[in-house]
């Protein structure tokens, strides 16, 4: 298990905008995270008083960045990766911020190599889905970006 100061120190997300409370379970191919920030009156993606469901998409994104640097290893640095596109999303639920309790982030790679990875991604509430959907993640863009014709 990793807290929240641990995940702090390995993603970019800084002050209350790492938003993730604690990563319970990961491997190879998947990540499982617990979050409460979607509470926290003063979490910066809330907008006119509420926090809306799209939001957790931001939160899947996290996960998968704390998957990345888990899979770097202590000896292997951290690749820097860009949310590309997200597809398929279903938004079950209209705001995240009047669930009590934490929610379940969960991110599975489904395939990747050495520039692109691809997760589905999920999160829940008291066993209850209220998104999902597939990203895809550029990795090191800007080394990308300087090869381009």
């Amino acid at each position: 298990m990793l807290d929240h100061a641990g995940i702090a120190a390995r993603i970019p997300h800084a002050g209350t905008m790492c938003l993730l409370a604690a990563a319970v379970d990961w491997s190879e191919t998947a990540i499982s995270c617990t979050a409460t920030s979607h509470a926290d009156p003063a979490n910066p993606l809330r907008a006119e008083g509420r926090l809306g469901a799209a939001a957790g998409i931001e939160y899947a994104a996290q996960a998968m960045a704390l998957h990345g640097t888990l899979l770097a290893g202590e000896d292997g640095a951290p690749r820097q990766g860009y949310l590309a596109s997200v597809r398929g999303v279903t938004l079950h639920v209209e705001r995240l911020d009047d669930l009590p309790g934490p929610l379940d982030v969960r991110a599975e790679r489904l395939s990747g190599d050495a520039s692109n990875v691809l997760y589905e991604f999920s999160l829940s509430h008291a066993g209850c889905c209220l998104l999902e959907g597939r990203a895809a993640v550029v990795l090191d863009a800007a080394v990308l970006k300087g090869s381009a014709p």
